[in-house]
């Protein structure tokens, strides 16, 4: 999409204000400026916003709000609401607000619209990058960040597995990554799971493989479910479950997203990205509650549930992405509601038993404000996962630490991988907020990509 950013000399300034700072600032605007904040009841609250007239009429500044210092809470991304509240025009940032840089991406971030099926014209308004920000990594991440909203925002019927594929494949092009797919009796004989999943449905399930970098850099793969659409299958979910399940590929989405940014910014690694992309639809010939399928490991896999599908494709994937022995491999996905239960749909709890890796994600999150919350992949509960005709369940009954054993379901299929990563996202913001619209969203690529960024720049 088009940059916000663009110089100018008489950009708008935008001053950014505290209730504790409200009355030193005040004492110093022009009596005339004083008196209108005054009238219209100016407060400088969180989101406050105020356009302050020139005597010709024109905006002379930008009044906005923000959390005092010392608040219990600070949205370091208030500054997105901007782009839906300012007219047309080049603004400033006067004064620094908590983040400069995170304020910038929130600008831009704010300026999104979805726009593929109504007119939604995108915000008329441009922003001087502020002094030691980096505005084309801004647009980089930007840029990656509509990427996974637009994929997630398209409805199924028009972001089924084979229109994946072709956005996967685009990316690939553009980067001058290679891209490969399989499917058909390839896909059944050398994936029987992600094979199984989408069986039901008309429109072919495959494995998206992509490869860019240099071979001896060091192996990063990234794998993202790409369910297009999940009925549940013939534990069939109630209509208002479906409502939003074009999100269920959120994790793909967030995955290209990640590469995007990998590859615009040249990191040093050999990434490679892998996607299954399904429909799990309901048919004569759908997969069965009890149906055993033997993995590409070589796991046997009873199916306890046919909504816990997500790990299903996945296992296959990783298990395919452990076979080269990453030095790292992440796998997101939309997975678990027992995830949004524990903690909500803003904070994905994430699983790894590499210490370092924890921490690193940990602080990444915390730097780029894309929250993630470590779990544990806690030993106790893998005998949970026991079936008495197979391997393995995919759906341990009870009900209990459900995004813990989707977890360590599929921790079984990584064995050789260096380090692994797993993340439960949700990749949907159910009511908006600045700088992130009610729809799909980018969640832990920002943080991950900052993670790769200081590991392999």
């Amino acid at each position: 999409m088009p940059s916000v950013f663009e110089t100018s000399p008489t950009a708008i300034p935008i001053t950014f204000v505290t209730k504790s700072s409200w009355d030193q600032v005040a004492e110093k605007l022009p009596p005339v400026q004083r008196q209108f904040a005054t009238a219209s009841a100016f407060a400088a609250k969180p989101g406050g916003y105020l356009a302050l007239p020139a005597p010709d009429g024109a905006i002379a500044q930008v009044l906005f709000g923000l959390e005092d210092e010392g608040a219990r809470s600070r949205d370091l991304f208030r500054p997105g609401a901007l782009p839906g509240l300012l007219p047309p025009g080049i603004y400033r940032f006067a004064n620094v607000p908590h983040d400069a840089r995170l304020a910038s991406l929130a600008f831009a971030l704010g300026s999104y619209r979805f726009a593929r099926y109504r007119k939604a014209d995108r915000p008329a308004v441009r922003l001087v990058p502020p002094d030691g920000v980096d505005a084309a990594e801004i647009n980089r991440v930007a840029d990656a960040a509509m990427l996974a909203r637009d994929l997630i925002n398209t409805p199924a019927n028009d972001m089924g597995p084979e229109e994946l594929a072709a956005a996967a494949q685009a990316l690939a092009t553009e980067f001058g990554a290679s891209f490969a797919c399989t499917i058909g009796e390839d896909l059944k004989t050398n994936f029987p799971l992600i094979h199984a999943v989408g069986m039901a449905s008309d429109r072919a399930p495959r494995l998206i493989d992509i490869v860019w970098g240099d071979p001896d850099h060091p192996k990063v793969t990234l794998v993202g479910k790409g369910v297009c659409f999940d009925t549940g299958g013939l534990d069939l979910k109630p209509s208002s479950g479906m409502l939003i399940m074009k999100k269920d590929m959120g994790g793909a989405a967030n995955v290209l997203a990640l590469a995007r940014m990998v590859m615009d910014a040249k990191l040093k690694v050999r990434l490679r990205v892998l996607i299954p992309a399904v429909e799990n639809a309901v048919s004569s010939n759908a997969f069965r509650p009890l149906d055993i399928f033997t993995s590409r490991k070589g796991i046997t896999v009873e199916i306890g549930n046919t909504d816990a599908e997500g790990r299903l494709v996945l296992a296959d994937a990783l298990a395919l992405a452990d076979e080269e022995k990453p030095d790292l491999l992440i796998d997101l996905g939309t997975l678990t509601g027992a995830a949004r239960v524990a903690l909500g749909p803003d904070l994905p709890p994430f699983y790894t038993n590499d210490e370092t890796l924890a921490a690193d994600v940990a602080r990444c999150a915390a730097k780029e404000n894309d929250p993630l919350w470590r779990m544990p992949l806690w030993p106790p509960y893998d005998a949970w996962l026991d079936s008495k005709t197979a391997t393995i369940t995919n759906a341990p009954s009870g009900g209990f630490a459900g995004s813990i054993t989707c977890a360590l379901f599929l921790q079984r299929f990584v064995e050789q991988a260096k380090s692994w990563l797993h993340v439960d996202i949700y990749g949907w913001t159910p009511s908006a907020k600045p700088a992130r619209p009610e729809g799909g969203e980018c969640q832990a690529a920002r943080a991950i990509y900052a993670l790769l960024s200081e590991r392999y720049a």
